[in-house]
This record gives C-alpha cells, structure tokens and sequence, in this order.
C-alpha cells in the first residue's frame, strides 16, 4: 500500500509541474500552422504521442498540423525540419531522432524566430529551445531499479537490454537503472547488457542469444522500452521461463499493459507520454497567440512503475483489449 501510495503521489506531482508549465490557452485564436515530428512512427509509443498532439491541436482549433514521420533517421528528421522552416510554419514540436543530430536543424528554426518545445527528447545544446516537455528518464531508470530491489531484496542477476545508442532515453534510463543497482554491486549482479535499439525484434533475438548463452537464466530482464520487452517476452515464452524470470519495460504500452494483467510481464514505467505531448502543445500554443512563455524551461514528469497492483494508474489502460 506503501508503494501504491508513492506512485500516486509521484503521479500527481507530475501532472502538477506539467499544469504550472503550460499556460492556459484560449480554444481558438490566430490560425497556426505546426511541424510535429516525432522519430519513428514504426513504434506504437510515437503513434500515440502523435494522436495526443493532434488531438490536443483540434481542441485548441484553428491549427494545421504537419505530420513528420522521421522513419528513425535523423537526416529525414533534418530535411522534414528543413522543409517547415522554408514553408514558414509558426511553431515545432519534436521528439528528436538523435539529439545531437537535429540540435543543428533545431538551430536553424529557432534563428529563423520559429518557437520550438521538445518532447521526451530534450535538444540541450540548443538554447534558444523555447521550452521541454517530457519525463525525468534517470528517475524512471531508477524506477526500475528500485523495483529490481523490492522483487529480490537479497540480490539478483540482470539481464539489461539498453535502448536506441544516442537517443537521450536510453542513455539516461541506463543511467538511473545503475544509480541504483551498482551501490550494491556485490549483490545485483549485470550478466548482460547490449543495445537492442528500442527494437522488438531485436529484443528477441538478443535474449535468445543471450539465453543461449548462459549457463541459468537470469533472475531478471530489465529493458529501456516495452517493444523490446516484448520481444524478450516472446524468447522467455519458448523456453518456458514466463514467471520464473521477472520481466520489466519501459513506456507502458496497451499491449505491455495486457501482458501484466495477464501475468506474464511483470512491470512497466509509465511516462505519462499523452501528458507530455498535450502540454508540449499548450506550452507552444499559449506563446504563439497569447505571448506567454512557459514558467520553466524544462519540465520533467515522474514517471512511475506500474505492476498487477497498481495498473489503474497507468494513461493507456483503457486501450488493453
């Protein structure tokens, strides 16, 4: 109860600082036309986000949203960019592909007067960044830890599957998963870890591989994002080790949902991306016609670990079919 507790008022705390960031914003005023862009439309986690933006645009009203698909790569990431920039679009809203990559073309936007916020993906090496919205990815790494800590208090072996090389999630989620775990090194012990690139086919493969490999499973597979976990999920099914090994994803997709209800995933970290994306959107919209700059640059929600117990807290859950 404890735990549950926690994660509400984590939540809550979250939805709070997006609330203050995000000025209100009238339903209709000057016509706007928007890029939003978002790495990979491959993945169900940035379809949603998408739909969020859209629908979050129609609401406000009056706003023309171009849809950029950048097909995991950042020059086709850069050119839509590009393209926006020469067609004299009012406003970005990007999840970017690779930060590095695209702090370039973000620079052009933003010399050119064109407002950008950045979603799930802050661009840092760009100042002129009008405002981020997304989740604190080193606490939701730290989430997972902290979960791997509860599920097997007197140690375990870890399987890890890390995200997309470059991409800011993977890097920080890694990061906070071993904030926690390497301060007890002696007892949590990392029997693998390798990119698998927010892939599920490559998560698959990998945790056959790795399976393959090992002389006993590992006590647990933490991975940076749910397609990946799903694919390990697939691997653990064929080998018969659903329930023997603790499995835990990222991002907490309606599918990833559907496997915890149905007992063989054992959690997710949802990052309230439906959140991130409204507000992006708001934060964007409220300087465009009204002038108000957000009242912080950054905002980063909370994400939280979401399992059996608790999943009435998760932002999809009404999509589990």
């Amino acid at each position: 109860m404890k735990l549950r507790n926690l994660a509400r008022a984590a939540l809550l705390a979250g939805v709070t600082s997006l609330a203050l960031a995000a000025a209100p914003v009238q339903a209709a005023g000057k016509h706007l036309t928007i890029l939003a862009s978002v790495p990979d439309m491959a993945f169900p986690f940035f379809v949603h986000m998408m739909n969020q933006i859209k629908g979050e645009a129609q609401k406000l009203g009056d706003i023309t949203v171009i849809e950029s698909d950048g097909q995991r790569s950042s020059p086709k990431q850069t050119a839509d960019i590009e393209a926006a920039i020469t067609k004299g679009v009012d406003g970005i809203v990007i999840s970017p592909n690779e930060v590095d990559a695209l702090a370039p073309a973000l620079q052009e936007a933003v010399d050119a007067k064109i407002p950008v916020v950045t979603i799930d993906r802050r661009v840092a090496k760009v100042p002129g960044i009008l405002a981020h919205v997304g989740a604190d990815n080193v606490k939701g790494g730290e989430a997972q830890g902290e979960l791997v800590e509860q599920l097997f208090p007197n140690g375990a072996k870890v399987m890890n599957l890390q995200g997309q090389s470059g991409a800011s999630p993977a890097i920080d989620r890694n990061k906070g998963l071993h904030n926690v775990l390497d301060k007890a090194a002696d007892k949590y012990k990392f029997v693998f870890e390798d990119t698998a690139g927010f892939d599920r086919a490559k998560g698959l493969t990998m945790t056959e591989s790795a399976l393959d490999a090992m002389k006993s499973p590992p006590d647990v597979i933490v991975c940076a994002n749910d397609d990946m976990a799903l694919g390990a999920l697939e691997a653990l099914k064929a080998r018969n080790l659903i329930g023997k090994v603790k499995l835990i994803g990222f991002d907490a997709l309606p599918e990833a949902l559907g496997q915890i209800k149905a007992g063989n995933m054992t959690a997710t970290i949802e990052q309230m991306p439906g959140g991130q994306s409204r507000g992006a959107v708001d934060t964007l919209v409220a300087f465009l016609r009204d002038g108000k700059k957000p009242a912080e640059q950054v905002t980063l929600l909370t994400p939280i670990a979401v399992t059996k117990d608790n999943l009435d807290k998760a932002e999809r859950l009404g999509e589990v079919k």
